[in-house]
């Protein structure tokens, strides 16, 4: 995952025309999409405005020049998070029905409900939905520029303080992280390696655990005396300069959000 970072911060930074694109045209976009999906009522409409959106991702994934395999490979990172989430629905029965069918009877009075497995994959739907315009937006914008185009949408300037410094020690800890790797492994030493003793093994990792944290404890204190002898305050904060929306990313805005808006409530009425 710590080396999932790095590479997603360096294809940000590609060139095509969805990479182009102002952030606070990308994030308008990217929040518009998921409150559209969200918002849905569950029903079987739910699957033509999902595939409607799906064909929009595929137009800005095409225009962004990413590669399948890198979108599967991100989705089945973040896939796992919600897999359970939407994995339980099937063995409850939702309130949004007042009728329930058993498909299975599994052992210790466990069920399966047709019901709960439609609303299962309604929620997998708007799940993926969600998640692929997450993976657009931070596959096609560096870190610091969706900060950037957060603060002149309107994001307080606490918020993007904090959030600025919190992007910039995460890449901190990344390499630390990637030094103490790299150390182990300098020592021939393999968590998954069967032939050192379990207890061996697990001494270590806790060791490794212990000492990234105590140097991220240290780095984080001289970070911060070097804030303070810089003049950092309750009053600071990360300044922006204000930046027209240029016309290609209006045009886009344009093109794009009246489908993200449209699509929808037509489906909904008719």
């Amino acid at each position: 995952m710590i080396e999932e970072l790095f590479a997603i911060e360096q294809e940000s930074y590609r060139d095509s025309i969805i990479h182009r694109l102002d952030a606070r045209v990308k994030l308008i976009i990217t929040f518009a999409a998921i409150i559209a999906v969200v918002s849905f009522p569950f029903e079987q409409n739910l699957y033509l405005v999902s595939g409607g959106f799906l064909f929009l991702l595929i137009i800005l994934f095409a225009l962004s020049k990413t590669s399948i395999k890198t979108y599967l490979i991100r989705l089945a990172l973040i896939l796992p998070f919600g897999f359970f989430i939407i994995v339980a629905q099937i063995f409850f029965k939702n309130p949004r029905y007042t009728e329930f069918t058993v498909l299975f009877d599994l052992p210790f009075g466990i069920a399966v409900y047709q019901e709960s497995l439609l609303f299962a994959l309604m929620l997998t739907a708007k799940f993926i939905v969600c998640v692929s315009f997450i993976i657009l937006l931070s596959g096609t914008t560096p870190m610091h520029d969706l900060l950037e185009g957060a603060a002149r949408l309107g994001l307080p300037a606490e918020f993007t303080l904090v959030l600025g410094m919190t992007i910039r020690y995460l890449f901190v800890f990344a390499v630390m992280y990637g030094c103490i790797q790299d150390a182990l492994a300098t020592r021939c030493f393999n968590a998954y390696d069967r032939a050192l003793s379990y207890r061996y093994r697990l001494s270590t990792i806790a060791y490794t655990i212990g000492t990234l944290f105590l140097r991220s404890f240290e780095q984080g204190e001289r970070t911060y005396m070097s804030m303070l002898c810089r003049g950092y305050g309750r009053s600071s904060h990360i300044y922006i300069t204000k930046k027209p929306l240029p016309a290609p990313d209006r045009i886009a805005l344009l093109i794009i959000m009246p489908f993200i808006v449209i699509f929808p409530l037509l489906v909904y009425l008719f």
